[in-house]
């Protein structure tokens, strides 16, 4: 039973799940706009809106935070300076899920995972 627990799993052990929400937010933080399964889009989202919040703290032991989830020293700079100010009077509801169809490959259902623009 998965009484309280709050982790999508997204069919991969820790560390691995880690990497990937690491990278797609990093993508998402550098482009605004990222292309990826429906469900790696919502994980995706959970992990972004996080380090957004961060940002808008804006200080010292955040970034640490945010540097400490995300691994990637420009995408942290970026954050801080254009993101975190830019959110700085929205109460959450940073990013959006829009679903984009099946994969041509293999059926996968697709979605983009995309910064509100405010």
């Amino acid at each position: 039973m998965r009484h309280r627990r709050t982790v999508d799993k997204i069919g991969m052990v820790r560390a691995h799940r880690k990497s990937v929400l690491a990278n797609l937010a990093s993508a998402l933080i550098m482009h605004s706009k990222v292309d990826t399964t429906y469900t790696r889009a919502r994980a995706g989202q959970r992990f972004a809106e996080r380090l957004i919040t961060l940002a808008r703290r804006g200080d010292l032991h955040a970034r640490r935070l945010a540097f400490s989830r995300l691994r990637d020293k420009a995408a942290v700079t970026k954050l801080f300076e254009e993101i975190g100010p830019k959110y700085q009077d929205r109460p959450g509801g940073y990013t959006r899920v829009v679903k984009l169809g099946p994969r041509r490959g293999d059926g996968a259902e697709m979605a983009r995972l995309m910064l509100i623009e405010s």
